[in-house]
């Protein structure tokens, strides 16, 4: 689930940074799935610890 919201996420920052389309908001946004990706990658680790 988090990989396809990642995924999808990078491919409209792509589309956005291509076409100039929706301004800040999509960087923002993939900010926020960066934020999101890092923090579920140290729960996981810590849960296998």
């Amino acid at each position: 689930m988090l990989w396809g919201l990642i995924g999808l996420v990078v491919a409209i920052w792509l589309f956005g940074v291509i076409f100039n389309f929706m301004g800040n908001l999509i960087h923002l946004l993939l900010f926020v799935a960066a934020v999101l990706f890092v923090v579920n990658l140290f729960k996981g680790r810590s849960r296998r610890s």
